[in-house]
């Protein structure tokens, strides 16, 4: 077997979304690509957004997902540290992933050490100067009061009115383009950060835009979107490079 000695990035699955069936498909996709990695994986890390909306009640969490879900199991349980990233989209994790499987849950961002790099990990969402409406709503929405308040409707109810928020939310963007660096908040944000502090990369999703910027002898890597380019980092003694998971 080949040494277990990669690092793997991925986020935006957004798994549930657009309906059942082409999430399903996705999802199988998702599943082959993790069978894929483990052979050489040593760490695995979600950055957000895999599911298009999430919430755990005190005794259940949405319904379907299986497949993946036991394929995270079967990759944890084989020794591969998992870290899952809450996105805009799945703010509302909370103990099950780390409980069933080990999976450590980050709310915001991390900052790590492999290979010798300094690397900076966070999904994305309310960085940089724009989007003020959802900053705001980000700061409601992880509140303690918002997550007690909604954990009083009945699942049933609960999880229709978020699927359909996120199903509304996701319509309603504009249309996914590159208008160049002074455009782009995640961007502008990671030349605020690299004033104070360096980092080799950093990690992001939530654009839906498979990115690689240099900002000098560091770089800004987005990590895309599985809709279309099914797009992922992987990171060994070489260094980081993007890739797209083609079915075998």
């Amino acid at each position: 077997m080949p040494q277990a000695s990669k690092i793997y990035f991925a986020s935006d699955f957004h798994l549930g979304s657009p309906d059942y069936q082409t999430s399903r498909i996705r999802e199988d996709l998702i599943v082959q690509w993790l069978d894929m990695i483990k052979a050489d994986a040593s760490e695995l890390f979600l950055v957000g957004d895999i599911f298009d909306f999430w919430f755990e009640y005190n005794k259940a969490i949405p319904k379907g997902f299986i497949r993946f879900q036991g394929k995270l199991a079967e990759l944890a349980d084989s020794g591969i540290k998992i870290t899952f990233f809450k996105g805009n989209h799945d703010m509302w994790m909370f103990d099950y992933f780390t409980q069933e499987m080990g999976v450590e849950i980050i709310s915001n961002e991390l900052i790590i050490e492999r290979f010798g790099k300094k690397i900076y990990l966070h999904h994305g969402d309310g960085l940089g100067p724009g989007d003020g409406s959802f900053k705001i709503l980000k700061t409601i929405f992880r509140g303690k009061f918002s997550q007690w308040l909604f954990a009083r409707l009945h699942p049933n109810l609960g999880l229709w009115i978020g699927q359909s928020w996120s199903l509304h939310r996701r319509h309603n963007y504009p249309e996914l383009e590159f208008y160049g660096i002074e455009h782009e908040w995640i961007a502008l944000y990671c030349k605020e950060m690299l004033k104070k502090e360096h980092f080799d990369y950093m990690i992001f999703g939530h654009r839906h835009m498979t990115l690689d910027i240099p900002f000098g002898n560091s770089r800004y890597v987005n990590l895309g979107e599985w809709f279309k380019t099914k797009s992922y980092a992987v990171l060994d003694a070489t260094g980081l490079k993007l890739e797209y998971f083609r079915k075998a």
